[in-house]
């Protein structure tokens, strides 16, 4: 807002009011902050905030347990861009692993979908079903916007949206988990890697993957990766010919 202001440069009484000066300020224009993200539908009705408030990014997150299982704790957080980090714990291991996560578009497009499809802050239904499986774990989703959160917890769902959003949270968890044991089989266990890509082709097949053209650049990589074995090698070759056919 432009502001007007003036002030007397006063002189000790001994003297007169030599002068007077009068400062004045132009409005500027203020810049607008553009929006990089893609226009998405509104995952929920928000309050138009005042000038004085500003509306704060949306948290989605998904948390898995399972104390029995090899990978016995998944939690995954992220933006509405899909970008974030991943948490997770090994059976019999005591560290946890956070490495960072970026969902591609496709997938990211596909969740925002599912979330919005549950209306998950304005609703209160319980995705339980009646029919209760402890020992398949418990999942957990989670949605922050502004002032407002919901927690959901389940062990089984018949809700087709709420199932399909944790189908695509676990194929996104073993995607990125895949991804970091190659890496450390790539620095530290090469001979690790044969079995790594057996598992990528069998989660490929499976359609277990949240999206396998993300893959590419690392299979690209693998192919002329001389610390590895010549069979891993050959075998990111032929994933990479069986993605591409997709």
């Amino acid at each position: 807002m432009a502001t007007k202001f003036s002030f007397l440069k006063l002189l000790p009484a001994a003297f007169l009011v030599l002068s007077a000066a009068v400062f004045v300020v132009a409005q500027g224009s203020s810049g607008t902050k553009q929006n990089t993200r893609p226009a998405l539908p509104s995952l929920s009705p928000v309050a138009t905030p005042n000038k004085h408030e500003e509306t704060k990014p949306i948290k989605f997150s998904y948390e898995f347990t399972q104390p029995q299982f090899y990978i016995r704790h998944i939690v995954i957080e992220h933006d509405e861009n899909g970008r974030g980090w991943i948490t997770f714990e090994r059976l019999s291991e005591e560290n946890l692993i956070k490495e960072p996560l970026e969902l591609s578009a496709a997938a990211t497009e596909r969740v925002l979908a599912l979330w919005q499809a549950l209306r998950f802050l304005e609703s209160d239904e319980n995705y339980q079903s009646n029919r209760q499986f402890p020992h398949l774990g418990t999942m957990r989703l989670k949605m922050e916007q502004d002032s407002r959160k919901r927690t959901a917890e389940f062990n089984w769902t018949n809700n087709k949206d709420a199932s399909s959003l944790v189908n695509e949270y676990r194929r996104a968890a073993d995607q990125a988990i895949l991804v970091f044991d190659l890496a450390i089989a790539r620095e530290n266990q090469p001979l690790n890697s044969p079995k790594l890509m057996e598992q990528m082709e069998s989660m490929l097949k499976r359609n277990a993957l949240s999206d396998p053209q993300q893959l590419v650049p690392l299979l690209k990589d693998i192919t002329s990766d001389e610390h590895l074995p010549l069979i891993t090698r050959n075998h990111a070759a032929r994933l990479l010919k069986q993605i591409e056919k997709k």
